[in-house]
């Protein structure tokens, strides 16, 4: 009772480490990421894919309004795990900081730059009394001089930088599905079956597009753009990852009712 009553003293304080050295608070943060569907990132030698899980909970929910990936800039896209208002907040701070640097210095902010000012602000939260962590990973994929570069973002306000990564639900399979298949010469489209191919293992092998998000950052055009769900279904019909349903499969007589 005595060691449940100390751990409960250091819960309620942020800027208080426990004896082990652990800031709980922080660590809960990280557990509201895996709450979250899971989000992907690929670096390619044609620039960087972003591909998101946007499971549906309710048929009467407006599929636009599941928003997991955003643009940030134009040569940076952000994709994000855990708390969608949390991650909101970042991506509006992340976007003043790209306009800021743009209108000081006349050119866009770099990628690595851009990320370390967001865990500048997410590592602040982690300090302050009176306040709680961010319960949100950001993945922040985009162009930098021509190179391709992806970073992500942790609640505790540390950067890292990758090749492939996975945030939110599922981690630990689709991160070993994409240390099992990542290949660093590969084009985007090689990139963008990747992601989905790893969407699509945690996922009974298949998946809807209105319930997927992709989006990339092009090193030729060094442009984010983000894809429609017509186009999203051409890519998951390439690589054989539709999920086609029961009533596309049988062919009973319920087209006539």
């Amino acid at each position: 009772m005595q060691g449940q009553a100390q751990q409960q003293a250091y819960d309620r304080g942020i800027t208080i480490f426990s004896p082990d050295g652990r800031l709980y608070q922080v660590e809960y943060a990280r557990e509201a990421v895996k709450r979250g569907t899971a989000s992907i990132g690929v670096k390619t030698a044609g620039g960087v894919v972003l591909a998101v899980d946007k499971r549906i909970p309710s048929p009467l929910l407006e599929n636009r309004s599941v928003e997991k990936i955003h643009k940030a800039d134009d040569h940076v896209g952000v994709a994000s795990a855990g708390h969608v208002a949390d991650a909101r907040q970042l991506i509006d701070f992340a976007r003043r900081q790209a306009q800021v640097n743009q209108l000081r210095y006349g050119e866009p902010i770099g990628v690595e730059t851009l990320t370390k000012r967001v865990t500048d602000h997410i590592q602040q939260y982690t300090q302050v009394g009176g306040a709680r962590p961010f319960g949100v990973a950001l993945i922040v994929g985009g162009v930098e001089n021509g190179e391709p570069r992806l970073f992500e973002t942790d609640p505790s306000g540390t950067p890292y930088e990758w090749k492939a990564l996975a945030v939110g639900a599922d981690r630990g399979d689709l991160q070993s599905y994409l240390e099992d298949n990542y290949e660093a010469e590969a084009d985007l489209d090689g990139g963008i079956d990747l992601a989905l191919e790893a969407l699509a293992s945690v996922n009974d092998g298949s998946l809807l597009p209105e319930e997927v998000g992709l989006a990339t950052v092009d090193v030729e055009t060094e442009s984010f753009e983000q894809f429609e769900a017509d186009r999203i279904e051409s890519y998951l019909e390439e690589s054989e990852l539709l999920d086609l349903g029961e009533d596309d499969e049988e062919t009973g007589s319920d087209e006539g009712e």
